[in-house]
């Protein structure tokens, strides 16, 4: 495993391009303050340069909150987003810290839908970022890498991604959550009960809980 030394990059941070997606943003976000010993202790379990985007979402931040939270980028951790990208993705998508994993998860969303990027574990794009949306149950590959996946989740029509998710009075809603909660709906959002959203219920559970149970019903069904 290479050194904290060896993954800051001083010369060519990516934090700079980073910097300039953000005066670009359409939707609002908030960069959520890093813990510096959690950040490099992040960095150095995660093994990516801070020349590379990811890099430097982890090691400059505690996560990003897109949208007033609906949307989450993994960074560090921090009190609204108490999971750093190593430490979430350990035990899922690798054992121990410095294996390949088959995937990485990178994002996910207040509606229990996980972004990650493939390594071949959930289809054939190797480098591309796949969306496990809970209406289908299956990852389906969204044909951009990780830099641009950051760069749509700041200036892409989020509405237009997320369609007929988005219930009336969303916005206060998802401001009883933390970044370590998700929705859960009744009846389950990939049943034809639940076409019409409106017609759920909703209630905010873990997304350690909603991660194993979403993964559960993909092998089910």
């Amino acid at each position: 495993m290479r050194t904290l030394n060896e993954l800051i990059n001083l010369d060519e941070p990516g934090w700079d391009l980073i910097t300039q997606w953000l005066n670009e943003a359409q939707n609002q976000y908030e960069i959520l303050p890093r813990d510096k010993e959690r950040a490099e202790r992040e960095l150095l379990n995660t093994q990516v340069t801070t020349r590379s985007p990811m890099g430097a979402i982890v090691y400059e931040t505690g996560g990003i909150l897109i949208d007033n939270g609906w949307l989450r980028i993994l960074g560090s951790g921090s009190e609204k987003l108490d999971r750093g990208l190593a430490e979430w993705n350990k035990g899922k998508t690798f054992a121990n810290f410095g294996e390949q994993p088959s995937y990485l998860l990178i994002a996910d969303d207040i509606i229990g839908g996980y972004f990650a990027l493939n390594a071949g574990g959930i289809g054939s794009e190797i480098g591309k970022v796949y969306y496990l949306a809970q209406d289908t149950l299956e990852w389906e590959c969204l044909d951009t890498n990780y830099a641009e996946f950051v760069y749509w989740a700041l200036t892409g029509n989020l509405s237009q991604f997320y369609g007929t998710f988005r219930w009336r009075n969303w916005q206060n809603d998802i401001q009883l959550a933390n970044g370590n909660q998700v929705f859960s709906f009744y009846p389950f959002l990939w049943t034809k009960e639940a076409s019409d959203i409106e017609k759920t219920s909703r209630a905010l559970v873990p997304v350690e809980e909603n991660y194993k149970l979403t993964l559960d019903f993909q092998k089910q069904l």
